[in-house]
């Protein structure tokens, strides 16, 4: 297979043509930006973290980061929608879109992790 190339940013940061497809994998809507100024050419709202573990997240204290990556690589083993996020990123440059304020501890990070680490397979 030939090597994906996947890029992770804000939603709120300035759309660029290096960017290929963008992908926004947020469950919900980003507050304060408009569907015009996110430049988006999916949202694949079904590769995020299930609502369940998004607020479980939320509520939890930042050292339950590991926890919540776990859990949610396994949301994703089961996930079908996963499989149309691969097919895009096989073909595509793509950028996967997401809101977070933190930008080490999301889960965009684990998600083109996740993405990488089946292709090399």
């Amino acid at each position: 297979m030939s090597e994906m190339d996947i890029h992770i940013k804000r939603i709120y940061e300035k759309a660029d043509p290096s960017d290929g497809k963008r992908i926004l994998v947020d469950r919900l809507w980003s507050r304060g930006i408009s569907k015009e100024n996110a430049h988006l050419d999916l949202w694949l709202k079904e590769v995020a973290p299930s609502t369940e573990l998004r607020k479980w997240f939320h509520a939890a204290t930042p050292d339950h980061w590991e926890e919540f990556k776990q859990r949610y690589l396994e949301e994703l083993e089961t996930n079908s929608a996963v499989e149309e996020l691969q097919q895009i990123a096989s073909r595509n440059t793509v950028t996967l879109l997401y809101s977070a304020k933190d930008v080490e501890n999301n889960h965009a990070i684990i998600l083109k992790e996740y993405l990488l680490s089946k292709n090399s397979k």
